[in-house]
């Protein structure tokens, strides 16, 4: 048998098909058990904040069936997890929070942006030497550790903030948020990931520019959504956070 071959029924044995004479083998159960373990607790791990809001046992339970239908293809399981969140929003037993595939997402960006590639970011000082025509016709390209995510169903920044000691649990409870939509940005500008609310709006304008539209047709996009939107705000704001890559201001 050659390698590749072993190596395929190895894998078959160890995450579908349990009668195969490569799974008899006596500890293969062991074996098993031990590497079911590890991606269960990595995704414990990766996900702080769903831990926290629906208790270690019920995360443990998802991650159970999750790993079976979507094991890990990379040795790093610092980064395992890609599609829990999509999962839990399919997945029954948590059909009764409907906002908490948006907070593990939101964990997901910040796993995303700690282990994004370097890259310096747009210099706010830079652009302000444009032109206002030459700055609408540039592209600008969202910078790689940068996620954002707009829920318009809960407050989902706020639940994963609380649920990650970023900020204090309300003497009332959760129970006492005001329960109205809310988008995040998520970057990494200097080392460190930092998180931030977000206007739909902002949402927009950044989708429009990671599909390569000019910063003119991207505010105008934003605009469509909130008309009465402070555009020069959210711009700032997109800077200072290092929402955007550098690139040549003359480009």
């Amino acid at each position: 048998m050659s390698l590749h071959a072993f190596q395929q029924q190895f894998h078959a044995a160890l995450w579908h098909d349990a009668s195969t004479a490569l799974s008899a083998q006596p500890g293969f159960a062991v074996y098993r058990n031990t590497v079911m373990k590890g991606c269960i607790d990595a995704l414990v791990a990766n996900y702080p904040a769903v831990v926290s809001l629906v208790g270690e046992d019920c995360v443990r339970a998802a991650a159970a069936v999750h790993v079976r239908a979507a094991p890990p293809t990379q040795p790093m399981l610092l980064q395992y997890g890609a599609g829990f969140a999509d999962f839990l929003a399919h997945f029954p037993p948590v059909a009764a929070w409907p906002w908490l595939p948006a907070v593990a997402r939101l964990d997901r960006h910040w796993t995303e942006a700690h282990v994004a590639a370097n890259a310096p970011c747009a210099d706010a000082a830079l652009l302000a030497t444009c032109a206002p025509d030459v700055l609408g016709a540039r592209c600008l390209q969202p910078h790689p550790a940068a996620r954002w995510l707009w829920c318009g169903e809960a407050p989902a920044l706020s639940l994963w903030q609380i649920n990650r000691g970023e900020r204090p649990l309300p003497a009332a409870g959760l129970s006492s948020l005001p329960w109205h939509g809310e988008g995040a940005l998520t970057t990494r500008p200097f080392d460190t990931v930092r998180v931030s609310a977000l206007p739909a709006a902002g949402c927009v304008l950044l989708d429009a520019c990671a599909q390569g539209a000019t910063l003119a047709a991207a505010v105008t996009a934003a605009l469509a959504v909130a008309p009465t939107l402070d555009i020069a705000a959210l711009f700032a704001q997109l800077l200072t956070m290092g929402a955007f890559a550098a690139s040549d201001p003359a480009a």
